[in-house]
């Protein structure tokens, strides 16, 4: 396959009438992926108290679960932009795949010899294979079809991603947790070899299917001038990957801190496990919203749509600092809701023109999403000095930077 062309419009003109068919199948497999790596991400926090427990970790040591995972980002998109560069889309999400599906078999050497530094090994593997699935998967959803409607069908297949965050949690409940409280010299932690043997059976099916698949080719011509320049010089792809680390932060940070923040005597005063159902209502906010988002965008222009979701948490937000009870509450659930558009959006938004320079540039964007270790941590640090409530306000800034982006920060220009 060869690389994305610049102007989606000219792709489109490309594609025979019979590709439109062939267009609207590679979206459904497309779709798959989304929700596979969604399921794999969330399950990390079920695999957090896990490990934790059976090997006696302090809270610093279970985190490194989320360091390696998000490390992975940080480490491998840019090398993943210039791969995909030359191999193209479909052979990346191929090699992605297979790479996911090493990193969920060395569970099975982990936990037979019980070494917390495997774990953490097979997790940066199998993160390595997601972040090459999104440096190619997400770029190739933005122009398989109108560039006018490129945010509306990301936001469509990040929905299906939102389904696998919201079903891991129950996933993991039934095949790890019931595990998590008996010492290691009793079961090891053959808890988790059972369901990642599962999901490496699923990746390589998958595998297996987009090596065959024939997917539409895009091709690179018409190339605008200029396009030759280092991907650094679009600056509303520069924007648009600040964008994506404060977003990517905002969003972790908000959902690390619920559970604390609604067993407040101020605000609710909820049992752990009641506060895990209200949890699984801020992910499923973000599924739901997406559906939806995905249609709307078929009618506001995707810049519109960011910015009001961006205030909207701020509002939001600023209701969950101030406020008390459920009220405060139900105000930090919702930005769930206003954040289901963000991310596709933002990444639809910022590789928009860039020509050759796409999968350099989604690589860059992906490497933003290590803002999911930077900003919790920030936000602890806050809440130590001013308590969980106040520290809420940190987010707020997140969001701030994101309404500019939705007005105005998007708008393609070259760095001067």
């Amino acid at each position: 396959m060869t690389l994305l062309q610049g102007n989606t419009t000219s792709n489109a003109a490309q594609l025979q009438a019979g590709d439109h068919s062939r267009q609207r199948f590679a979206l459904v497999a497309l779709t798959s992926l989304f929700f596979l790596w969604g399921f794999i991400t969330c399950l990390n926090d079920i695999l957090i108290p896990y490990l934790k427990g059976i090997f006696a970790l302090n809270y610093a040591q279970a985190m490194l679960v989320q360091s390696c995972f998000f490390g992975a980002y940080f480490l491998v998109s840019l090398p993943a932009g210039v791969l995909v560069s030359r191999i193209g889309y479909q052979k990346g999400i191929v090699t992605g795949l297979g790479i996911a599906v090493l990193g969920c078999l060395l569970f099975i050497p982990a936990e037979r010899m019980e070494i917390y530094a495997l774990f953490l090994g097979a997790l940066f593997v199998l993160a390595s294979g997601i972040t090459l699935l999104q440096v190619s998967a997400n770029p190739y959803v933005t122009v398989l079809g109108d560039e006018r409607t490129a945010a509306s069908r990301l936001t469509m297949t990040q929905a299906f991603n939102s389904l696998g965050t919201t079903v891991a949690p129950q996933f993991g409940a039934i095949m790890i947790l019931p595990a998590a409280g008996v010492a290691a010299s009793t079961v090891g932690a053959s808890a988790v070899e059972v369901p990642y043997l599962i999901l490496a059976s699923s990746l390589a099916v998958l595998a297996i299917v987009f090596g065959v698949l024939h997917l539409p080719q895009i091709t690179a011509h018409n190339i605008a001038k200029g396009q030759g320049d280092s991907v650094w010089s679009y600056r509303h792809l520069v924007l648009g990957a600040l964008a994506i680390f404060l977003y990517v932060g905002a969003e972790v940070s908000i959902g690390s801190f619920l559970v604390n923040f609604m067993a407040e005597d101020s605000i609710a005063g909820l049992e752990e496990s009641e506060a895990a159902f209200f949890v699984s209502l801020y992910w499923g906010g973000a599924m739901v919203g997406r559906f939806v988002g995905a249609l709307v965008m078929r009618y506001i222009a995707a810049g519109k749509v960011l910015a009001a979701c961006a205030m909207i948490s701020c509002i939001l937000l600023l209701a969950t600092v101030t406020g008390e009870g459920y009220l405060a509450m139900y105000a930090v659930l919702a930005v769930g809701l206003s954040n289901s558009i963000m991310f596709p959006t933002i990444f639809s938004l910022a590789v928009a023109k860039l020509g050759r320079a796409t999968s350099q540039g989604s690589g860059i964007l992906c490497l933003a999403i290590v803002g999911g270790a930077v900003v919790p941590f920030l936000q602890g640090l806050l809440a130590d000095h001013v308590g969980i409530q106040l520290a809420f306000v940190l987010p707020v800034f997140c969001y701030l930077y994101i309404l500019y982006y939705g007005l105005a920060g998007h708008r393609p220009d070259k760095c001067t």
